[in-house]
């Protein structure tokens, strides 16, 4: 078996460019074209999915294949330390926190940035049980694209504790 190292060499670098390139794409396309998945997650899916079926088809080498393969594992290992690692890094490659609704308002500059509307914001908060934006101290969009809430002391749900404290002292006769 004869290896071609060049191809080998061009195979890791089109992998890494291809890499690169989605995790901008991905990046430049926000939280919400995500979904439930990370950046890096989506693009590991996303290349290892096509290299596979190269190589089951034959388009490819084996040893082609198994190259890309290793060289996008290795990059999403590297990025994923070094977003741990370096904050500057976790923020280049990963979405800050969006701020939705604040005290009941609705941050439409934010909505807006996310492309988001408040018709799709209003429906994600009512699929969490909330009626009233005025009831939200904070709605967040998070880096994996799922929206948080918190909710005003007045508006959250009684707990067994809350009856507990308002139980009356009983008297002494």
């Amino acid at each position: 078996m004869n290896i071609d190292w060049t191809e080998l060499l061009y195979t890791a670098l089109r992998s890494t460019f291809v890499y690169v390139f989605l995790l901008t794409v991905v990046r430049l396309l926000g939280k919400r074209e995500v979904g439930n998945t990370s950046a890096f997650d989506l693009i590991v899916a996303l290349i290892l999915g096509e290299v596979v079926d190269e190589i089951i088809y034959g388009d490819v080498t084996i040893l082609q294949g198994v190259t890309a393969i290793v060289v996008v594992a290795i990059w999403h290992v590297v990025n994923s330390w070094a977003s741990f690692k370096s904050e500057f890094i976790d923020k280049l490659t990963g979405a800050p926190p969006t701020v939705l609704v604040k005290d009941g308002q609705i941050q439409r500059k934010n909505l807006a940035k996310e492309r988001l509307n408040q018709e799709e914001l209003l429906s994600e908060l009512r699929m969490m049980g909330v009626d009233d934006v005025k009831e939200v101290k904070q709605a967040t969009l998070e880096p994996n694209g799922k929206i948080s809430v918190l909710q005003e002391e007045w508006a959250k749900p009684v707990q067994r504790q809350d009856l507990t404290e308002l139980k009356p002292a009983k008297r002494k006769s």
